[in-house]
């Protein structure tokens, strides 16, 4: 397969477990410094990969030197299969993260995602790895017990006022973690960051730019 030049976007299928997962790759004008494979919400409720805070994570990704891909999960739009309760949403997530390494094998992947999308990055990163993890408006109910802790740099971001995913039961789960990541807690702020998205891409761009990966 082939990656997009340098400075452009391209619409892209993916080979997923369950058929082709539809995608948008875009990359930044530079060489990159790695990919950032980025999950969208909750398929049910309307989330697809041009969810505004999901293309804001693809812009903060380039702004911090990365290339982008944004992926439909199976039953969205163009992508084959049906929603399968987030569990073979991870495995699409992990198809994506084939498909980037196998066109730029050399490069680090940051893996992203926005409310049912952070839930599924964080259960990939933490089972598979990653070079870095951002997830945004975290669900904590959707996981029973402890998080899962992934192995490498992680950012979470939250609004203080998320109608959707509980800010309290957030902070609760992700600061008992015996290696709690870096937070962002946006105050005054809803689940989908309305007139706050400018925020949030410097805040993403900003974690990725501030170590190697």
């Amino acid at each position: 397969m082939t990656w997009p030049d340098r400075n452009q976007r391209r619409e892209a299928s993916v080979p997923g477990p369950v058929g082709n997962l539809a995608a948008t790759i875009e990359t930044g004008a530079e060489a990159p410094r790695g990919i950032a494979v980025i999950c969208h919400p909750h398929p049910l409720h309307g989330g697809t990969r041009q969810n505004k805070v999901v293309t804001t994570l693809g812009r903060a990704a380039r702004a911090a030197g990365f290339d982008a891909l944004r992926f439909d999960f199976r039953g969205v739009g163009d992508s084959q299969g049906e929603h399968d309760d987030g569990i073979g949403e991870q495995d699409d997530c992990r198809a994506a993260v084939a498909y980037a390494r196998d066109a730029c094998a050399d490069l680090p992947i940051a893996l992203m995602g926005f409310s049912f999308g952070a839930a599924t990055a964080l259960r990939v990163a933490a089972a598979d790895g990653a070079a870095a993890l951002i997830t945004v408006g975290l669900p904590a109910g959707y996981f029973e017990g402890r998080l899962p802790t992934p192995d490498c740099r992680w950012l979470a971001v939250h609004g203080s006022a998320d109608e959707i995913a509980d800010p309290d039961a957030a902070r609760a789960a992700l600061t008992t973690l015996t290696t709690p990541p870096q937070m962002q807690w946006m105050p005054e702020t809803g689940h989908f960051f309305h007139g706050r998205l400018g925020e949030l891409k410097q805040m993403v761009a900003d974690f990725l730019r501030a170590e190697p990966m």
